[in-house]
């Protein structure tokens, strides 16, 4: 693997997705009571770190639909987009019912990972899409599955079932590109750097501004969570991620 993709995954791969190891206290904490079943403090963090998670990836997924060289890297840009928007979607149906304060913006961590390729161009775009996303999405599969078998909510389970299959189906389509170093990536994702968790974390929403939504392709083919009639709305649209 070329210099500059070593570097790019030295300063950048490391647990990003979800970063479930920085909750607070202890993760098994019940901070509410809700008719879906106990929320833990890692329940919260799984729901907010889903929402930080489309912030970055959803605007990636539009460069490699755009900078793209080859098929396989557009069609990964495009799974990207349309397994975020529906993922994003039910976020924002959930997180009102749970009382859990949303994202507009991805952690410090994160907007990294997009500025780095937002810079790269040709080849190196590629290559450097295809393997940090497959660290990222790697690194996160079995944090997942723990959420999946622990949580007592079934909103936060819902969820976790979606999240299941839309990072299996990401990791695939990176893996179809052909650019992925495994041998790099498996050592990024068994040896993250450690970083402080302010470059983990995302900010807070800011008062009285529209909700940013993920807007999904005209040829969606992924789905937000149907939870049924006598919910609540959800929120009025507020501008596109780009």
């Amino acid at each position: 693997m070329g210099g500059a993709l070593g570097l790019t995954l030295a300063a950048l791969a490391y647990p990003g997705l979800l970063g479930l190891d920085t909750v607070s206290g202890s993760p098994s904490r019940v901070v509410a009571q809700t008719r879906w079943g106990p929320l833990t403090e890692a329940d919260r963090d799984f729901v907010v770190k889903v929402r930080a998670a489309g912030l970055w990836e959803y605007p990636v997924g539009e460069m490699a639909v755009k900078k793209g060289t080859t098929k396989a890297v557009v069609t990964a840009g495009r799974h990207l987009v349309d397994g975020h928007a529906a993922l994003d979607a039910s976020c924002r149906k959930i997180a009102p019912l749970l009382d859990i304060a949303l994202p507009d913006e991805a952690s410090p961590q994160q907007r990294g990972f997009v500025a780095t390729l937002g810079a790269d161009s040709g080849k190196q775009f590629d290559r450097d899409m295809a393997n940090v996303l497959r660290v990222t999405h790697g690194q996160i599969f079995n944090t997942i599955a723990k959420i999946r078998s622990t949580t007592r909510n079934s909103l936060v389970r819902a969820l976790a079932n979606q999240a299941n299959a839309t990072v299996l189906d990401h990791i695939t389509v990176m893996e179809d590109t052909g650019l992925v170093d495994y041998d790099r990536v498996l050592f990024q994702e068994t040896t993250p750097p450690k970083l402080p968790a302010s470059d983990l974390t995302p900010p807070p929403p800011s008062g009285g501004q529209p909700q940013v939504v993920l807007t999904p392709p005209p040829d969606a083919t992924s789905r937000p969570l149907d939870l049924g009639g006598g919910q609540p709305a959800a929120p009025t649209p507020g501008p596109t991620v780009r």
